[in-house]
């Protein structure tokens, strides 16, 4: 690639980052910030070095092999790759890159806004006040489920579930965790092992989900799984919609099963299941987990940092394919 190569950007990313962009590179951006179709995608690439997606462009296998030959790269402004074909990738020998550590503490923060605002009813109470429905202070009324002090099971025990567990210790939480490999001891800091996924939901009082979205993940909290936490279990997801099946979940809510759910991630984002929203039981947000001003800035400045490598002939430091 020469000094100044070609750079689809498929979103509007930060001012900063698109300054860097626009001084290092040829961008061709996308000011209206629209999601591209596959069509798209492929119009556009046309004579591009690099594409800059984020996790809303799905390049599927089909998407890559149709791809012009001039794309080298794509460096993705996201730590999931879920979104991308990395085998495909890997067969037109391009190299593809995402942005992890970056977001971890943002994440980590939503991860226990939506355990917090779950367990203590904050959709039903800011309803309330929006509505001019809150008629007087009750003894009985508004009544959630205390945190402190409760056993958080995290799902994956990676950087985002690391930084969360050292959130909830400061609400003395008993931190419980299934990873696919055991941390070591200074790293685990007390927290409680276990074998498996099926160990590990009885003692969850809460569930945080932090897995990679993987063909091993799909719908991996299926009713039978919803079904071994403690009644009354509080289910948490910052990780992908893909984790969780949506009729099950939904069904576990509805049955009261579940006390609630929180959720940053869907099925079919934007287009989540209705049901969701007419639960009062649910704290729904709309993925915002890396959702701070210096976070998106950092991811940005990653996926550059990526790209600047390959453009450079050295070997990217976040490579995926």
């Amino acid at each position: 690639m020469s000094k100044k190569a070609v750079v689809l950007v498929t979103r509007k990313l930060p001012d900063a980052v698109e300054a860097r962009l626009e001084r290092d590179y040829d961008a061709r951006f996308n000011s209206a910030d629209r999601v591209y179709t596959s069509d798209e995608l492929v119009e556009f690439s046309a004579g591009a070095d690099a594409i800059i997606p984020c996790h809303t462009e799905k390049l599927t296998a089909a998407v890559i092999e149709r791809l012009p030959d001039s794309v080298r790269a794509i460096c993705s402004f996201s730590v999931g790759f879920d979104h991308i074909d990395l085998d495909a990738a890997k067969a037109r020998g391009i190299i593809v890159t995402n942005t992890p550590d970056v977001l971890s503490d943002a994440t980590a923060e939503i991860a226990m806004l939506l355990i917090l605002g779950a367990a203590r009813r904050a959709h039903e109470g800011e309803q309330q006040i929006r509505t001019a429905t809150w008629s007087d202070w009750s003894a009985i009324g508004g009544l959630g489920i205390q945190v402190t002090g409760k056993r958080l099971g995290i799902l994956g025990m990676g950087r985002v579930g690391q930084i969360l567990a050292k959130r909830a210790r400061g609400f003395d939480m008993q931190i419980h965790y299934h990873n696919r490999s055991r941390l070591s001891p200074d790293i685990e800091a007390g927290a409680i092992y276990h074998g498996s996924v099926e160990q590990l939901l009885p003692q969850c009082d809460f569930l945080s989900l932090h897995c990679p979205a993987t063909p091993e993940t799909e719908r991996l909290m299926n009713a039978e799984r919803l079904g071994l936490l403690p009644d009354g279990a509080i289910l948490v997801n910052t990780a992908r919609g893909t984790i969780v099946d949506d009729d099950a979940l939904i069904e576990a809510l509805r049955s009261g099963k579940l006390f609630a759910a929180g959720l940053d991630v869907f099925n079919n984002e934007p287009d989540i299941d209705p049901r969701y929203k007419a639960l009062d039981n649910t704290f729904l947000l709309p993925h915002i987990g890396s959702a701070t001003r210096e976070t998106r800035d950092a991811m940005g400045f990653r996926a550059l940092d990526n790209l600047d490598a390959i453009t450079a002939g050295r070997e990217p430091p976040d490579r995926l394919a």
